[in-house]
C-alpha cells in the first residue's frame, strides 16, 4: 500500500496537470557540453514563427501550459525545462547563465528553424539576454517578461524575500504550480540562486541587437518599476508593457494579457 506521502504526491501531480490542461507535445532530450535540457513542441511545424520559452528559478516548462495554447495554433511553441529543472537531469556541476545560454543556442541550432522569438521569464529572461548576444543568429525578437536581477539588490535573502512577499497576492493556481516546480528543482536550488545572482544583465541589455518587449507585472515586487525602467533604458530598441494588477507570476497567472500586447507588438514588424 503507497504510504501517505507518495499518495498525496499522486494528488497534487494530478491537481497540477488539470490546472496545466492540454494534450502533452513531442517531447525532447537534448545534450551538449555535459548539461541536458527536456524541450516540449507544441503546434504546427510548418509555421513560419517559432517561439521558444525559458522559466525562471525553480520552474519548469509546465508553468507555460496557458501560454503555450493561447500561441499554439498559428506558431510552432517550444517550451524548454532547463538544466536541473522539471525533467531535465541535474548536471554534475550548476551551470552559469552563461553555459546555459550556449546550450541553449545548441538546442535551437538542433531544432533547426531559423532565427526563433525568444521568450524568458524572470531567470528565463537573463538566459534569454545571454543567447541573444552570445549567439544572435538564433534570436529575431526577444521577449523578457520580469526581468531579473535588480542590481541594486543582488542579495540572496533581498530576492527571497521579495518573492515571498509577492506570492502573498497570488492566485492558488500560481502557488500550486510554483510549488511542485520549486519541489522538483531539488536540493541544488541554493548553487542555483547564486548562479543567477552572480550574471550581471545590465552589461549585456547595450549589446542587443533585435527589438525586444518588456513585460512587467503591476505589482511585481521582485522586479521593480525603477529597476523595470532602467532595463527599457539599456536594451537599444526595447518597447514596454505592463500588465495591470499581475505580480511577479503574470504569465501563470494567465498569459492572455501579454499574448495580446505580443500580438500587436510582432504585427508591427
Amino acid at each position: 500500500m503507497p504510504d501517505e506521502d507518495e499518495s498525496t504526491l499522486d494528488a497534487a501531480a494530478r491537481a497540477i496537470a488539470d490546472l496545466a490542461g492540454g494534450p502533452e507535445g513531442v517531447i525532447e532530450e537534448f545534450a551538449y557540453d555535459g548539461a541536458g535540457i527536456v524541450a516540449e513542441r507544441h503546434g504546427d511545424p510548418a509555421a513560419r514563427r517559432t517561439f521558444v520559452l525559458l522559466h525562471g528559478i525553480g520552474m519548469g516548462r509546465k508553468v507555460f501550459a496557458d501560454l503555450v495554447r493561447r500561441l499554439r495554433d498559428d506558431a510552432c511553441v517550444v517550451a524548454l525545462d532547463l538544466p536541473g529543472y522539471g525533467e531535465a537531469p541535474e548536471p554534475p556541476r550548476t551551470p552559469t547563465i552563461p553555459r546555459i545560454a550556449d546550450l541553449v543556442a545548441a538546442y535551437l541550432r538542433h531544432l533547426d528553424r531559423g532565427p526563433v522569438v525568444l521568450l524568458g521569464h524572470s531567470m528565463g529572461t537573463q538566459v534569454a539576454v545571454e543567447v541573444a548576444t552570445r549567439h544572435p543568429e538564433t534570436v529575431h525578437r526577444l521577449v523578457l517578461v520580469a526581468p531579473t536581477v535588480d542590481r541594486r539588490r543582488r542579495r540572496a535573502a533581498t530576492q527571497l524575500a521579495r518573492l515571498g512577499r509577492d506570492l502573498l497576492g497570488e492566485s492558488p493556481k500560481v502557488l500550486l504550480l510554483g510549488t511542485r516546480e520549486y519541489l522538483r528543482a531539488g536540493p541544488h536550488l541554493r548553487h542555483k540562486l547564486r548562479a543567477m545572482l552572480a550574471h550581471r544583465p545590465e552589461d549585456a541589455y547595450p549589446r542587443i541587437a533585435v527589438p525586444t518587449l518588456l513585460v512587467r507585472g503591476e505589482l511585481d515586487l521582485v522586479v521593480p518599476q525603477p529597476w523595470f525602467d532602467e532595463v527599457a533604458a539599456a536594451v537599444p530598441d526595447a518597447v514596454s508593457f505592463v500588465v495591470e494588477g499581475h505580480h511577479h507570476e503574470t504569465l501563470i497567472r494567465t498569459s492572455e494579457p501579454t499574448v495580446a500586447e505580443l500580438r500587436r507588438w510582432l504585427a508591427q514588424a
